[in-house]
């Protein structure tokens, strides 16, 4: 049973993450052969606080690039 993880960063609107979890799900069924009723995808949304790169934080980055 093929299990797939992505975490994103919050914000993303459900017909988008929805999308994501159906190309994925195609994906691995082309690439592994799985039959579809088996092929598990799990998304997860981190809160921009939560993540970090550089030592900074995605909220972070967000009030530097909006000049605050």
């Amino acid at each position: 049973m093929p299990l797939v993880e992505v975490s994103l960063s919050e914000g993303r609107d459900p017909a988008t993450i929805r999308a994501l979890i159906h190309e994925l799900h195609a994906a691995v069924e082309r690439a592994v052969g799985s039959p579809a009723q088996s092929i598990r995808v799990i998304v997860r949304e981190v809160p921009r606080t939560h993540w970090a790169a550089g030592d900074q934080t995605l909220a972070e980055r967000d009030e530097i690039s909006k000049g605050g």
